[in-house]
């Protein structure tokens, strides 16, 4: 099936920015994504993944293993290679559907191979095909607790251990989780949320024009796909070269005390828990900034990323009616007042 072109979504600024600074930095955490249904969420997670640049991987190797990084604790005997080969593969993307039983996720027994060829090995699951790629989750906040659990353990430890059957495996497990769904049919777990570097929430388009253009759009699509694809590519290239060159520059980019004591500043005010807001909000405004081509953070782009690193780290207060975005945004006018 092709996917339908990231350039080629309408509006949602916010999700596009979410997406592509994540591509940039992935140490930022992952993107939740909330919104009503038929805004373009999952269209925007399976775009995405037709721009990511390759990567370098051992040849041969199920977890994609970096061969300029430590393969210690690789399980594939990566480390045993002389003159390992390096391939370009692509980023993977995987989708974690919510039957999914564990299993099939951490990985099991190949029964295949045990039952033909007497072997006992391991079959690996889908985080093991995750790994240095992104794991999204579709409708992320009616996942099963046992998985949540799994996914919490996961995250902590960029590690997946699997030990049942007689098999005793260890292999590296590091994604980014990229998670969507409808809020109004429940909420996710604390402690999963807190894993989600940025969150945002996507609205069905109020004004004429835009709902119009995107109907037109998908009409297209589905018509012609193909053409529809090719008559987009100029823009998607264009936006791969970007994301790669703003992976290349990202450590380059400056983050000055001033603006590191801005961000603290602000996430004072809120009241965020632990200092965990404040290092998404500079891992995320230095990405944005590299995206822009520039070689140091400022105000600009602290206050382009803040409701997306901020808003799901506010204590809630049952008797405060403003949404958490507008407290974000209320705190940044006092912040940054004298500067804009």
């Amino acid at each position: 099936m092709v996917p339908f072109p990231f350039t080629a979504l309408v509006a949602q600024d916010e999700l596009k920015l979410a997406l592509q600074v994540v591509v940039v930095d992935p140490s930022i955490g992952g993107v939740l994504v909330f919104g009503d249904r038929g805004t373009g969420k999952s269209t925007a997670v399976r775009g995405l993944a037709t721009l990511l640049p390759k990567m370098r991987a051992v040849a041969g190797c199920p977890y994609q293993c970096d061969p300029a990084g430590d393969v210690a604790g690789c399980g594939a005997g990566c480390t045993a290679r002389e003159g390992r080969n390096v391939v370009e593969v692509p980023v993977p993307v995987v989708d974690l559907p919510l039957g999914a039983t564990e299993d099939r996720v951490v990985g099991a027994l190949d029964l295949e191979a045990a039952l033909t060829r007497g072997e006992r090995s391991f079959a690996p699951g889908l985080l093991a095909r995750a790994h240095r790629g992104f794991l999204y989750i579709d409708e992320v906040n009616l996942l099963p607790d046992h998985l949540v659990d799994l996914l919490l353990d996961v995250a902590a430890s960029g590690e997946n251990v699997v030990e049942r059957e007689g098999v005793s495996i260890r292999h590296p497990a590091r994604f980014v989780l990229i998670g969507s769904g409808n809020p109004e049919e429940g909420e996710l777990r604390p402690q999963l949320l807190d894993r989600f570097g940025l969150s945002l929430e996507v609205k069905t388009p109020e004004d004429i024009t835009t709902r119009v253009e995107v109907v037109k759009r998908r009409v297209a699509f589905e018509r012609d796909p193909r053409a529809f694809v090719e008559s987009h590519a100029p823009h998607e290239a264009a936006l791969t070269r970007r994301l790669q060159d703003a992976r290349t520059r990202l450590h380059d980019v400056v983050v000055s005390d001033a603006v590191v004591e801005r961000a603290a500043t602000l996430c004072q005010s809120l009241g965020t828990d632990g200092l965990r807001g404040e290092l998404t909000l500079i891992r995320a405004a230095r990405a944005a900034a590299s995206l822009d081509g520039e070689t140091e953070v400022g105000d600009v782009h602290l206050k382009r990323v803040a409701p997306l690193a901020l808003r799901h780290r506010l204590r809630r207060n049952p008797l405060d009616e403003v949404g958490s975005t507008l407290r974000v945004e209320k705190a940044m006018a006092e912040v940054f007042g004298a500067r804009s």
